[in-house]
């Protein structure tokens, strides 16, 4: 068979996936932004974006759908190209968040439509109004928020199938596009990120060396922000400190915005929250250590006694499910995407995402009693080698799902 595969930054989503297709014979083709910088090994082409000059100043509530619709235009072009060189694709997948597959049914109005539809947004019951420390400003946001939309129901409009990970995530789309949805996660390697008794994780400018077994609180984010729970993280810190005088947290992320609103001009989610615990913290026992190398990032997972995971209701990350696979304990926000995955007592815990007081005494009894937390972390690691094992379960099931559109 034929694919195209459609990603701004490929490979995205398709970074295991599309291997695998290929070596199974199927010619392979991507489809990309020009910007794109990172390394493609299969037969691909690529679009010049041309929406740089759309802004809120000036298509207000329509640039969002103008970006997309541009965007799709673009990836349309190149892909006329691609037709005009000889490639017609039995399917067609895109990643459904930047308007790139828009256009795509135009060009091959034959082939099969499928779209990663990974999250549908809406003025209320999901992420945005969940927090009330940072409420929406009423009919503009939910404006604002209906508008972005438009170009998801374009694109699913004459998708013939939709995929997402989670349950959860599928359940956003709506009602009338349900029976587009396919629920497959693309997976993690559960052979690769496993416990290691003898791991350990150097922080060289402290001159530290933390090992497994250690006294040691991991959270992890792409950046730090409200979104995924960095203030309630960092407010839980001071009674968790001074309860448990051993105690090592190391905190990944970035210093930038992925979800959400941005921090006021000239500051950062990460400083203002740590300026507002920092004078109540031994500071000498939080380490920021930005983004890490894969390894590494690995290695800190086996290193840790408790990781802490909390997200809006939103798209659940890939690291909660690599910590589960690394043996880690998950102590995560009583939030959807998070419930579906953790089940309380079991393989892991969960906390209500606000309540700081929770977070503290949930990671000071799991800093404080390892061993009450074995057979959860053993559950942990089962849950991911059982329904998220990239090699054996996730894979095999994208390809016969892809295949079957043959």
């Amino acid at each position: 068979m034929k694919f195209l595969l459609v990603h701004q930054n490929y490979p995205g989503q398709f970074l295991h996936i599309a291997p695998v297709m290929a070596q199974r014979g199927h010619h392979v083709v991507a489809l990309t932004a020009a910007g794109n910088k990172r390394a493609i090994t299969i037969d691909h082409a690529r679009y010049q974006y041309s929406g740089e000059k759309i802004t809120s100043q000036t298509f207000g509530i329509a640039s969002h759908y103008a970006e997309r619709a541009t965007r799709g235009m673009d990836a349309a072009r190149a892909a006329t190209k691609l037709k005009e060189a000889g490639f017609t694709p039995d399917v067609i997948f895109s990643h459904i968040g930047w308007g790139e597959g828009l256009f795509l049914k135009e060009v091959w109005p034959e082939a099969k439509k499928v779209v990663y539809a990974e999250f549908f947004y809406a003025p209320s019951g999901r992420d945005t109004n969940f927090d009330p420390e940072f409420p929406s400003d009423g009919l503009r946001s939910a404006s604002w928020i209906r508008a972005r939309t438009g170009a998801m129901l374009l694109d699913l409009n004459d998708a013939d199938h939709a995929v997402a990970p989670t349950q959860w995530q599928a359940s956003t789309l709506p009602p009338y596009h349900q029976h587009l949805m396919k629920v497959i996660h693309e997976g993690v390697r559960t052979d690769l990120i496993k416990p290691d008794p003898s791991a350990s994780f150097t922080l060289a400018d402290k001159n530290l060396t933390l090992r497994a077994g250690d006294e040691v609180l991991t959270y992890v984010g792409r950046n730090l922000e409200p979104y995924r729970g960095y203030h309630i993280l960092m407010r839980s810190l001071p009674r968790i400190l001074q309860e448990r005088p051993q105690a090592q947290v190391v905190i990944v992320g970035g210093n930038s915005t992925s979800y959400g609103g941005r921090a006021p001009e000239g500051k950062t989610w990460k400083d203002i929250f740590f300026s507002e615990v920092a004078d109540r913290i031994d500071r000498s026992r939080v380490h920021f250590v930005g983004m890490l190398e894969y390894p590494r990032f690995i290695s800190l997972l086996q290193v840790t006694r408790a990781h802490a995971y909390l997200t809006y209701p939103f798209v659940l990350s890939w690291s909660m499910l690599e910590a589960m696979s690394a043996g880690a304990l998950i102590i995560g926000s009583n939030t959807p995407p998070v419930a579906e995955v953790i089940a309380h007592g079991r393989n892991g815990m969960l906390v209500d995402f606000f309540d700081v007081e929770g977070w503290s005494n949930a990671i000071i009894d799991a800093l404080a009693r390892p061993e009450h937390y074995r057979d959860m972390r053993a559950a942990a690691r089962q849950t991911a080698i059982e329904r998220y094992d990239q090699q054996s379960i996730c894979v095999p099931q994208m390809l016969w799902f892809l295949e079957g559109l043959g």
